[in-house]
């Protein structure tokens, strides 16, 4: 049986797809199971419940658990687990203490070394394309994406990337005690971004640029924690006129990347007028 959590989320759902087409046993967590929504075959448990019996692998992401990672960290190892493929961050490569995402995934990585399972440690480098969705609501009302950072350099990552190589570890020995870097195929500003979403949907998109304080006060406003708000923000400013160095999954699938305009025609819904 393999156990995934955050399973209705960016990653963990196309990863469901990716286990069930391959015959295998999924157990999917959810914080409401009764709304997952998840296929047929699936066996849908609660994430508060953590239902480990029979799990011998398990797909972690740390969003599943705001209350931290250690504890449900500790009951895989006391029940057993065998491999654990964790979605990690390649900002652990990144020592400033400031950094609160590195610190964060730094500490998971070392709560799963010391668990003695299998281990992968997925670490997507140059931000999710599922980071986009921001602007739905805003460019479906107005045709408009506003973010502080319009020369902001990333390499955006399918969600699908992720979640294949992600089964690759789960279900083959070849990444065990690996932790494989990739970005997106491509070098793109958040001002390019917005440019390809409207050239993909057919509805022209425009792109506004604020202010680091209108930004802070939306990602306030919008829930993100202030901490985080200060750590994106930081984060931008190092990315504004660098292109991002491209690392490429080819390594990992034997195919390239899938482009940020293959992301947006596959969530074109999110983003046209009079879609929700």
């Amino acid at each position: 049986m393999i156990l995934i959590t955050g399973a209705t989320g960016h990653v963990g759902r196309p990863l469901v797809d990716e286990l069930l087409a391959a015959g295998h046993k999924v157990r999917a967590l959810s914080r409401d199971p009764a709304t997952a929504g998840l296929p047929d075959g699936v066996e849908v448990a609660a994430t508060a419940e953590l239902p480990l019996d029979g799990v011998e692998s398990v797909f972690f992401v740390m969003a599943a658990f705001p209350g931290g990672s250690a504890e449900p960290i500790a009951r895989m190892k006391a029940a057993g687990v065998r491999r654990i493929v964790a979605l990690s961050s390649y900002s652990v490569l990144d020592d400033d203490p400031k950094n609160m995402i590195a610190v964060k995934h730094r500490e998971l990585e070392r709560q799963i070394r010391e668990t003695g399972a299998e281990w992968t440690f997925l670490r997507p480098a140059g931000g999710l394309a599922a980071t986009a969705l921001e602007w739905a609501g805003q460019i479906r009302a107005e045709g408009v994406a506003r973010f502080p950072f319009g020369d902001a350099w990333t390499a955006p990552v399918h969600e699908r990337d992720i979640a294949a190589v992600a089964a690759r570890a789960l279900l083959t020995d070849e990444l065990v005690g690996e932790a494989p870097l990739f970005s997106g195929p491509e070098t793109l500003t958040y001002a390019d971004r917005a440019r390809i979403i409207g050239e993909v949907t057919g509805e022209p998109v425009r792109f506004a640029e604020l202010g680091h304080d209108e930004a802070r006060q939306e990602w306030l406003a919008a829930g993100i924690p202030p901490h985080a708000v200060e750590a994106r923000l930081r984060m931008f400013t190092t990315m504004v006129g660098r292109p991002h160095a491209i690392s490429p999954v080819d390594p990992y699938l034997g195919r390239p990347g899938l482009s940020f305009a293959q992301w947006v025609a596959d969530h074109t819904d999110k983003f046209r007028k009079g879609t929700s």
